[in-house]
């Protein structure tokens, strides 16, 4: 399996921004598939021992030696409401890392990797709306394949930090511009990054919609460019001060929503910034490709207000009258 992940970490080098993606398919306790985007997955192994954490979040299971790092052990039935495995020792490990962080996820067992289109991922249907862990469903081969919100699940473990510093709190209270004259379109399917994003512009005070996914994002876009044509409001760009997008999402990825923005005459001059848990030079490459003007990695709070309250500070002289949705 580990030379059968690195060669799909190349292909999906080739692929980004072609809204492609790969999925590692896995059991949690029974025939239900899961997938997690392999670029998340750094290593797959056995479950290692581990030594108990006294007083940890039962989540946790414990911290395991991978080959001289102390890594953090998750079951990740357990994570998502489902009976916690029981036979850990015939289990496997994800290794993987989020903002800058690693961690392994236990499962039951390893499948293989789909191939797949983002416009194949769906948000769940109603029916399932009852799972708070559930992000997107997609097919595979006659099967259905649940996508676990994983960053749900880190930010529940880790309690990441919401509040901005106080010296941001100062500096938004000390400007000379009022941020309720900017609009921010944001976009991201998770319900946790929504809220944390939702937390951090509503502190800075400026107003925003918030989209699931790429393609709610780019049709909003391109009607507001149309009422532009019409004569019905300034141009998009006068209207929205940026555009905050999550890379993985279902129907559109974040690369091709902004190869999108820049193909569009009317919408080629927005700032676009890719906001992800996936860390590293390559994504950052695979942003400065599809045309973003910014990669930065998720749940940072002060470093997203900071981008935000810059980004007005050199807009201030313009004008955003229209800009009420």
């Amino acid at each position: 399996m580990s030379s059968e992940l690195l060669k799909s970490m190349d292909q999906s080098s080739r692929d980004a921004g072609m809204n492609r993606l790969e999925l590692l398919l896995f059991r949690l306790n029974g025939p239900q598939l899961y997938g997690i985007n392999i670029f998340k997955v750094r290593e797959i192994i056995p479950t290692p021992n581990y030594s108990p954490v006294p007083k940890a979040d039962p989540r946790i299971v414990g911290i395991g030696n991978i080959r001289g790092d102390q890594l953090i052990l998750i079951d990740l039935a357990r994570c998502v409401g489902l009976p916690p495995l029981k036979d850990k020792a015939n289990t496997f490990t994800l290794i993987t890392e989020f903002s800058h962080q690693q961690q392994g996820f236990i499962v039951e067992g390893v499948e293989r990797i789909a191939y797949l289109f983002w416009e194949n991922v769906t948000p769940p249907p109603p029916t399932l709306a009852h799972s708070p862990y559930l992000t997107a469903i997609t097919r595979f081969e006659n099967q259905i394949v649940e996508l676990i919100d994983v960053e749900k699940v880190m930010a529940e473990l880790t309690q990441e930090k919401v509040d901005l510093s106080d010296g941001l709190v100062h500096m938004v209270s000390q400007a000379d511009f009022d941020p309720a004259d900017y609009f921010v379109l944001a976009v991201d399917d998770s319900v946790v990054a929504q809220k944390h994003i939702r937390n951090v512009l509503s502190k800075l005070g400026v107003r925003f919609q918030i989209v699931q996914d790429g393609k709610l994002a780019l049709d909003l876009l391109q009607k507001w460019a149309k009422d532009a044509e019409d004569g019905m409001a300034d141009a998009v760009s006068k209207r929205v001060l940026m555009v905050i997008s999550d890379v993985e999402m279902p129907e559109m990825d974040g690369y091709t929503l902004a190869r999108a923005i820049r193909k569009d005459p009317r919408l080629k001059d927005l700032y676009v910034v890719l906001n992800s848990s996936l860390t590293g030079a390559v994504n950052e490459e695979f942003a400065r490709k599809s045309g973003a003007d910014k990669f930065f990695t998720k749940w940072d709070t002060d470093a997203l207000a900071q981008l935000v309250f810059d980004q007005m500070a050199q807009q201030q002289n313009r004008p955003n009258e229209d800009a009420h949705q």
